[in-house]
């Protein structure tokens, strides 16, 4: 008899601890993610992290921001990203398509491809799609259609929507380094907060 419920004992705790191992946050970007020009602790994906942590949730964000990422380089690495689980996925790429002048459908295309592939190995996956503007450079219709790209998706996929991620922070010399494209530390925690609106109901509702 006290065998026996040792060993219950141990499954109860056994079963407790395999319910507390985090779910996974995955950020997949370009250069604002990984933080360009800073170290990552103050890019905004270790700033939700510590956001979650002050709110004693188990989730773990990971920053899987490369710069100079663009669509087409994002769906390649894909792969990679989703090998460990990924409970909510956070895809904020396109603005350097933009910057290169990719063809509007290319992006598109490559972004429809990202978000269905990651329901496909995960059908349980949360999915926020970052959306961007850009300067009229490649005229108003270029800018139109870019801009309308993120909300598309975002209805296509029943994904949650960031309207601008740079929103408070594009176009503010003091917010960003001499390039004007990059955020400061003091620009992430604003793009930090940004993102934070968005994820932050999501992440309740899995509680």
């Amino acid at each position: 008899m006290f065998q026996s419920s040792k060993l219950d004992s141990l499954a109860e705790k056994t079963d407790t601890s395999t319910l507390k191992e985090p779910r996974i946050v995955v950020c997949l970007g370009d250069s604002l993610t990984a933080g360009y020009g800073l170290d990552q602790a103050q890019a905004y994906p270790s700033l939700l992290q510590k956001n979650i942590d002050a709110q004693g949730w188990r989730f773990k964000v990971v920053n899987a921001g490369l710069s100079g990422e663009t669509t087409a380089g994002g769906l390649r690495r894909l792969d990679w990203v989703l090998r460990q689980r990924v409970d909510v996925l956070i895809v904020a790429l396109g603005g350097n398509d933009a910057l290169r002048g990719i063809p509007l459908e290319t992006t598109r295309q490559n972004l429809d491809q990202i978000l269905t592939r990651a329901r496909t190995k995960y059908p349980d996956v949360h999915l926020i799609i970052a959306g961007m503007l850009i300067p009229p450079n490649w005229g108003r219709e270029y800018f139109n259609g870019f801009r309308g790209i993120f909300p598309q998706l975002a209805k296509k996929h029943h994904a949650e929507l960031i309207p601008f991620l740079l929103e408070g922070v594009g176009g503010k010399p003091e917010l960003n380094f001499p390039d004007g494209i990059h955020p400061t530390a003091e620009g992430h925690r604003i793009v930090a907060a940004n993102v934070w609106k968005v994820v932050e109901p999501v992440l309740r509702s899995m509680l």
